[in-house]
C-alpha cells in the first residue's frame, strides 16, 4: 500500500476549495476521503475563520461549521517551533511551522510571492494544487 502523503494547505487553498472549487476542492476531497493526510494548525484555522468572516462576510455559525468540519478529518497540531523565514509576510511562517512540526511531505499553496517561491523548506516540498496533481499524484 502506498504511503499517504502528509499535506499542509495554505489558507488560500482552503478558501479556494470552499468557495471556488477546481483543483483545491479536489485536494480537500482527497483529504476528506483520507487519500492524503491533511495537517493543519490552530493558527491556520484561525486565519481561515477570520478571512471567511471578514473578507467574505460569512456569519459566525457558517464559519464554525466549516472549521469543525475540517477538524473532523484533518490532524490539527499546535506547533511549538517559531520560524522567521518569510520576512515580507510573517504570517506565512505559520504554514512552514505547521509543515515542519507536523512532519508534512508537502505544502500546497497558491502564494507565488512568499510560499511557492521557496520550492522546498526543510525537506518539505512546496507545490501549487495543479503541480501537486500533475507531478506527484499522476506520476506517483
Amino acid at each position: 500500500m502506498p504511503k499517504v502523503h502528509r499535506v499542509v494547505f495554505d489558507t488560500n487553498i482552503f478558501i479556494s476549495a470552499i468557495l471556488f472549487g477546481s483543483a483545491p476542492r479536489e485536494l480537500l476531497e482527497l483529504a476528506r476521503s483520507m487519500d492524503i493526510q491533511l495537517v493543519t494548525s490552530n493558527d491556520i484555522l484561525l486565519e481561515l475563520a477570520e478571512k471567511l468572516h471578514g473578507k467574505f462576510k460569512w456569519n459566525e455559525e457558517e464559519v464554525k461549521e466549516v472549521i469543525a468540519g475540517i477538524g473532523m478529518f484533518a490532524e490539527v497540531i499546535k506547533p511549538k517551533i517559531k520560524i522567521a523565514k518569510i520576512t515580507t509576510d510573517p504570517e506565512d511562517n505559520r504554514i512552514l511551522e505547521c509543515a515542519v512540526e507536523g512532519k508534512a511531505d508537502f505544502i500546497i499553496s497558491g502564494d507565488k510571492r512568499h510560499v511557492l517561491s521557496l520550492k522546498e523548506f526543510k525537506g518539505v516540498k512546496i507545490f501549487s494544487p495543479r503541480d501537486y496533481f500533475e507531478r506527484i499524484l499522476l506520476l506517483g
